[in-house]
């Protein structure tokens, strides 16, 4: 985004990543070591690394969506908990590869409380997207454009965040979307939430939190997730 004070152009930059970048890998491409199930009694996520024999209700959700063309690791879902990880993130650059069938959603929730939302919205016109479509911040900002690809291909998140700050215990700066760029699209720049989205982890704010999957509304994947901390 451009703005001209006086005579001169200021250029808002995405937010700055360490000068020496050591990206956090959560997912380690072979288990579900370092993850856990928001809901213990209805979880079911499974590891593909390429094309292996699904279990079965995975293979009877994905059969025909696409989702074995090639031999990329990737975390796969049939319908039933959130997914979250050990560890904890605060600022930084999220990086994640995500596919949804026909008619499917799910969402992305940074520090397990503020949703990026995961929807198939292929076709929608952009004057008709709301804060529910792909790429909303659920609850809080419609995309500006719809980047949606047809639903069963791979797409692209690279998000760049704030969290939010506090001050011996009080809040004193909200969680900040600084960019958020969907298959090459810019869809939100500082965007501000006031508060997490309903349907998080805990529902309360904190300094840090884990990188959570929406696994209970329904199937979807998620590959190549990366996280970059944001300079100190």
């Amino acid at each position: 985004m451009l703005r001209l004070a006086a005579a001169s152009v200021v250029l808002l930059a995405p937010l700055a990543v360490a000068a020496d970048p050591k990206p956090v890998t959560p997912f380690n491409g072979k288990d579900l070591k370092g993850w856990k199930l928001k809901d213990e009694k209805k979880g079911l996520w499974v590891v593909i690394p390429g094309t292996p024999t699904l279990a079965p209700l995975n293979q009877a959700i994905f059969a025909d969506k696409g989702i074995m063309k090639d031999d990329t690791p990737a975390l796969l879902n049939s319908p039933g908990s959130d997914l979250f990880t050990e560890q904890t993130f605060g600022d930084g650059r999220y990086e994640v590869e995500f596919m949804v069938p026909k008619g499917s959603n799910s969402g992305i929730y940074l520090m397990g409380e503020y949703e990026v939302q995961v929807l198939d919205s292929y076709g929608r016109p952009n004057d008709k997207l709301t804060q529910g479509d792909l790429g909303a911040l659920y609850s809080a900002a419609a995309p500006k454009v719809n980047a949606a690809k047809k639903p069963g291909e791979w797409q692209s998140f690279v998000i760049d965040f704030q969290a939010p700050k506090f001050d011996g215990g009080k809040k004193v700066a909200n969680a900040k979307f600084v960019k958020v760029v969907q298959n090459g699209t810019v869809l939100h720049e500082n965007v501000e939430m006031k508060g997490p989205t309903p349907g998080g982890l805990t529902g309360k704010e904190a300094a840090t939190g884990p990188l959570m999957f929406q696994g209970d509304h329904g199937p979807v994947a998620y590959r190549n997730i990366k996280v970059t901390p944001a300079a100190k």
